[in-house]
């Protein structure tokens, strides 16, 4: 038996993919213009972690009951391993989070994972969707009842039938009664250890996703195949796809969680209202409203005066952050809920390559993560650390700033 932690990160594969590490470099910032899509393992003591998995089939029993409490209150957070593994704790602490909070009024949540570093090439919603699919492949084992159960039972029969069919070839041949048998294991492995004879269709509690638009959500609903043998679905079968425009057919009666993925300012009218309606509908029995790299505030769009304020007050304010990551040309900004927001650099003489030099007990604007960096590395005076001179340091920092216009 392996702990339910372990057996979320057994079914999303993460022994599969293996951590790419960032490429050591000088402690310049201008020295450093790429950066990896994720970081290098550096060792876990304070963040919400998973155990390490083996090969071992997992006990029957629910995990639901087994998620544990909240800890890291005022702590630093550790940088993730792998792209599995952000996804697995950001899941975990959103978990975490709708346990502590159900009953307690609406609870909604936000998680913002960006590996870009300012490149273009594509859209959030193109380069987070791999994340997503790992993210709501963990949250569903972890909150929708009977998911769990399901994909044990299927990884139960893919095992047996793998046993039975490799004891039956090395017998002599068989009769033809063998021969049956022999193609029913293989029908069985060949669908992920899915039995062909069941009526499969999924019943429970369903986890909505609502794409920006129809396209999206389309192209979804093809390629992560939540239908499909377990051996092929990206996510689980409990997990539906719905778009923010448009008009609004699905059916929401079973709705446990809903994610709007990248949702746009463009969309915030449509976002406000399928929120609002969905918790009117479902009260209590919605566990989880989350919010993946959202922009719902944009000059273009809402702009940043009385629209954009006033969008902030009623929603994005309440959100509370479960899980952040932000990778820098030098270094990566990350937080685990309920840790803090904490800045690391790359350091090739640090253990894992990276050292932590800031934590925070909010999110940092862009100036002030740069400002951090420029004080750790001499670029420039921190005035906290100046005592009676902080003026003064402030106004030679800004001497210096305009001679290098």
């Amino acid at each position: 038996r392996i702990p339910s932690a372990s057996l979320l990160s057994l079914l999303l594969g993460s022994a599969a993919l293996s951590a790419t590490a960032f490429t050591p470099s000088s402690s310049s910032r201008q020295s450093l213009s790429t950066a990896p899509s994720f970081l290098h393992r550096i060792p876990k003591t304070n963040s919400i972690t998973t155990t390490t998995t083996t090969t071992t089939l997992p006990s029957t029993s629910t995990n639901n009951d087994e998620i544990s409490e909240p800890k890291g209150f005022g702590e630093p957070t550790e940088l993730p391993d792998s792209l599995d593994d952000a996804a697995q704790i950001a899941a975990e602490a959103s978990a975490t989070f709708a346990k502590y909070q159900g009953g307690i009024g609406v609870t909604r949540c936000r998680v913002d994972f960006d590996t870009s570093i300012g490149d273009e090439t594509y859209t959030t919603l193109k380069s987070s969707t791999e994340f997503m699919q790992k993210y709501v492949s963990a949250l569903c084992y972890a909150l929708i009842p009977g998911a769990m159960e399901q994909r044990q039972d299927e990884m139960m029969r893919l095992a047996t039938a793998q046993a039975e069919l490799n004891a039956m070839m090395q017998q002599e041949d068989g009769e033809g009664v063998e021969d049956e048998k022999k193609q029913e294991l293989m029908t069985i492995i060949a669908n992920g250890g899915r039995d062909p004879t069941k009526d499969n269709t999924w019943d429970g509690p369903v986890a909505r996703i609502y794409f920006p638009d129809e396209g999206s959500a389309a192209l979804a609903r093809r390629d992560w195949n939540p239908t499909g043998p377990p051996n092929e679905a990206l996510v689980p079968p409990c997990v539906e796809f719905s778009s923010c425009g448009g008009v609004q057919l699905a059916d929401i009666s079973k709705d446990k969680i809903i994610l709007f993925f990248c949702p746009k300012a463009s969309e915030s009218e449509f976002v406000e209202d399928i929120l609002y309606k969905t918790e009117a509908s479902r009260g209590e029995e919605l566990a989880l409203s989350v919010f993946v790299n959202p922009l719902l505030v944009d000059m273009g769009v809402t702009g940043f005066g009385m629209a954009g304020r006033m969008l902030r007050e009623r929603l994005i304010d309440d959100l509370t952050s479960m899980y952040y990551l932000r990778t820098l040309q030098w270094g990566a900004l990350t937080r685990i809920w309920p840790n803090q927001f904490t800045v690391w650099q790359e350091d090739e003489e640090a253990e894992g390559g990276y050292r932590m030099i800031k934590s925070l007990d909010r999110l940092p604007s862009n100036p002030e993560v740069e400002d951090i960096y420029d004080y750790e590395n001499g670029l420039a005076n921190d005035p906290e650390a100046g005592g009676g001179m902080g003026f003064l340091n402030a106004l030679g920092d800004f001497v210096n700033g305009m001679t290098k216009l």
